[in-house]
């Protein structure tokens, strides 16, 4: 029968925030709540428009699915909605499969992180590799601002390719339709978001009316000054840009409806891919944003990793069905949210409830907002996402680190995320089995003064399929007239079934040779293992001792059973 236990129970942060839930953290949350949505509705529109699709999808993202990520979620401050990290993988997907595969592989990846959460997987991604962590989020920074370029520079290419090379060929051949007018915008806008004071990085202390002026500033987002900046530049200008209005046609004043995508079974098994990168990079990334805001609000209590991805799993399931995109959580706004002096999930809610009243009230004022001002911003996301340092720091690290990290960036660049992850696990592991079966080690027991005919030889480490081929050498090891060989197993820490088997076989080539074995102060994982396989009785119990003495009490030595 199966035991409940084994499952997550589905509980919301939300519920435990709100008992005992004072006017004094519903302030908090409200200001740290508005604050997060006036950051996040440029970000929404420009990882939609970078994405491929139309700013509106972004902003209804951040709306629903920064709700339910909110509602529903493992973390006292995580934001949710959509995230830069997802620019290169959605862009693929929409040009490879199409808009409408793009929400139903969404929405699958969404029941995979719900079953991932119920399941307790939550830990699990903790096991992927720091190296690969930055390595792929540091290609997607560069792809992110690859991507960028053809706004900024305001080149009238129809249709960017969704690879690396093809970027590069797309913009090469088309410098020549160079909009220096889009150019300015798009550098002042970047200098503009580089310069402005950010809030997270005020002194705790006033230091005089400059300090102060720059505390007020910081409280309205850098990125809004540049928008509003660069829309009255190009209206009032007549600058001769590309904007939402000439691209997109504006964006609505209202949520869609309700609209369920064309689903087949054919077109799920084509989405298998897709919806595995969608998933895996949705875990990856809203459990260390979630890390993240436990390591900058300890005073919090820490997030719940399984909630965490049945939220995310929720979200991205629902939201695809009012033509959002995918959604995680997202550093650059959980960070706002904390600094902002948010108190709980409620201030997530604010954030979503913010963006909404913003598209009913706000929403035709978007057509004059230049494209290549949404460029100069997400380049500075670009580079604020990268772990650019990292690259430095390589030289103090050992060779297999620097491969993985290196290698996981090159192929993040130049194929996708998802071959870039696998290839990185697999050099993981096998630099990891290498680095294992270094570590174990069979060498001579200094046990004093042995009987003639025996010969002892202890056992180091973890004696694995990796690792089997120094028990494969060791006949070759005991000398002529030797009757029993004893291996000292004190320091043998684990045993899997290739060790088992590769003892197995050393007993056999022994026996041949009339050499009895003899295990000594075996412990407890290993010992399980030789009982449950059978190999027990294959040596002998009696040959199966505490301490190397006990085998060497009588004065013959062990014989090699007939």
């Amino acid at each position: 029968m199966l035991n409940p236990n084994q499952f997550h129970r589905f509980r919301p942060r939300l519920v435990d925030a709100l008992a005992g839930y004072t006017r004094a953290r519903f302030l908090a949350d409200l200001g740290a709540g508005l604050t997060v949505g006036i950051v996040a509705l440029p970000l929404a529109m420009a990882f939609a428009i970078a994405s491929g699709v139309k700013p509106e999808q972004g902003i209804f993202t951040a709306i629903i699915a920064g709700f339910l990520i909110s509602a529903l979620g493992g973390s006292q401050v995580q934001i949710g909605g959509p995230a830069g990290a997802f620019i290169v993988i959605v862009y693929g997907i929409v040009q490879r499969y199409g808009l409408a595969n793009l929400l139903i592989a969404t929405s699958l990846a969404g029941l995979m992180l719900i079953v991932m959460g119920w399941l307790k997987l939550g830990a699990l991604v903790r096991y992927i590799p720091v190296s690969i962590v930055i390595g792929f989020t540091n290609g997607i920074a560069v792809l992110i601002g690859l991507s960028q370029l053809k706004d900024l520079l305001g080149l009238k290419i129809d249709k960017m390719p969704a690879d690396f090379f093809g970027q590069l060929h797309a913009l090469g051949t088309h410098l020549h339709s160079l909009n220096l007018h889009a150019l300015a915008i798009g550098l002042a806008c970047l200098v503009l978001v580089v310069v402005w004071p950010k809030s997270y990085t005020m002194p705790a202390a006033h230091q005089g009316w400059r300090s102060t002026l720059r505390r007020l500033a910081a409280h309205l987002p850098g990125t809004i000054v540049a928008l509003v900046a660069a829309t009255l530049a190009t209206v009032l200008l007549g600058l001769p840009v590309e904007t939402i209005g000439s691209r997109f046609g504006g964006i609505p004043q209202a949520l869609p409806g309700f609209e369920l995508p064309e689903f087949s079974w054919q077109t799920a098994q084509r989405l298998v891919i897709p919806t595995i990168t969608i998933a895996l990079l949705g875990a990856i990334e809203s459990l260390l944003c979630a890390r993240v805001a436990d390591n900058m609000a300890p005073e919090h209590p820490r997030h719940d990793p399984n909630q965490e991805l049945m939220a995310q799993g929720v979200a991205n399931l629902v939201t695809p069905f009012f033509g959002g995109i995918p959604a995680t959580g997202t550093i650059a706004r959980t960070v706002t949210n904390v600094r902002a002096g948010a108190a709980t999930p409620v201030a997530g809610i604010v954030h979503a409830v913010t963006l909404l009243a913003v598209v009913l009230v706000a929403a035709p004022l978007a057509l004059h907002v230049p494209l290549a001002a949404m460029a100069g911003i997400l380049l500075f996301v670009a580079w604020n996402m990268g772990e650019w340092h990292e690259f430095a720091r390589l030289k103090h690290f050992l060779l297999p680190y620097r491969t993985v990290l290196v290698g996981t960036f090159l192929l993040t660049v130049i194929f996708d995320l998802t071959v870039a992850v696998e290839v990185g696990l697999l050099m993981a592991c096998g630099f990891f089995i290498y680095r294992m079966s270094q570590l174990f080690r069979v060498r001579p027991h200094e046990a004093g003064e042995l009987p003639p005919g025996v010969v002892a030889f202890e056992l180091y480490g973890s004696l694995f399929f990796g690792a089997v081929g120094k028990i494969e050498a060791l006949p070759a090891q005991v000398p002529p007239g030797t009757r029993a060989v004893v291996l000292e197993m004190h320091r043998l820490i684990s045993v899997d079934t290739s060790g088992i088997d590769a003892l197995q076989a050393l007993h056999r080539t022994l026996r041949r040779q009339g050499i009895a074995l003899v295990l000594a102060n075996v412990n407890e994982q290993p010992l399980g293992l030789i009982r449950r396989s059978g190999f027990a009785e294959d040596v002998g119990l009696d040959n199966i001792v505490p301490t190397v003495s006990a085998a060497l009490l009588d004065e013959a030595p062990p014989q090699a059973p007939r």
